[in-house]
């Protein structure tokens, strides 16, 4: 069996998941409190972050080259697109909401919100939470206007782009931190994504101690 060692509101490994989903990929999944640093998981990874997915006998870390890995090793169905450019386009944007979008958005509102409380590391920076919250209208505004031209984030296809977007964005959601009232692009987006069978799992997130917003797991929120 594959096996996945994840936490649930990382968004890193939603990608992962709905990635795997997507490919009908079985995987059993395995929650890991990562910040414990347990001698078992930094076996798994040094690195000391989740995803890792088992796949017989070989782990595999960091989740843009296990997404990449699925592309190349399962190929149906495609999430990158065909040509060289679209390609990039699609790359460019999984690493903007992993990079860009994670440390002015999603480190600042659930990193703030939830894992200070998770990880034992005191109180909200309220400060942190407002730059957070400035900050993802930017964000929300920057993929209206892709959505403007597109039907997708990358292009005419759904694409890796979609769920590195979808994974920060739900987790946010789970939190109630998203206004998808700023943009009836990025809703009807979010409500397709949302509704793809691949995320059925991921709407069945609990973590205790933060239940999810009222919206959450609904598909016609």
């Amino acid at each position: 069996m594959n096996r996945l060692y994840h936490f649930p509101l990382s968004p890193f490994c939603r990608k992962v998941r709905l990635t795997l989903a997507e490919k009908k990929i079985e995987v059993e999944l395995v929650e890991e409190r990562y910040w414990e640093e347990s001698q078992d998981f930094m076996r798994r990874n040094p690195a000391g972050k989740v995803p890792v997915l088992r796949m017989g006998s070989r782990f595999m870390a960091d989740s843009a080259a296990i997404c990449e890995y699925l592309e190349e090793t399962q190929p149906s169905p495609p999430l990158l697109p065909g040509s060289a450019e679209k390609r990039h386009e699609a790359r460019r944007l999984v690493a903007w909401f992993d990079d860009k979008f994670y440390r002015e958005v999603t480190v600042k509102l659930l990193g703030e919100r939830v894992f200070r409380k998770l990880m034992g590391t005191g109180y909200p920076d309220s400060t942190l939470v407002k730059e957070g919250a400035k900050a993802i209208k930017f964000h929300l505004d920057y993929m209206a206007w892709l959505l403007e031209q597109r039907r997708w984030l990358a292009g005419d296809s759904m694409t890796l782009a979609d769920f590195a977007a979808a994974g920060h964005l739900s987790c946010l959601d789970y939190i109630s931190d998203v206004d998808w009232d700023r943009s009836e692009a990025v809703k009807d987006w979010y409500a397709k994504v949302k509704s793809r069978p691949a995320f059925r799992s991921i709407l069945a997130d609990q973590v205790p101690g933060f239940p999810p917003s009222r919206q959450y797991a609904d598909l016609d929120f």
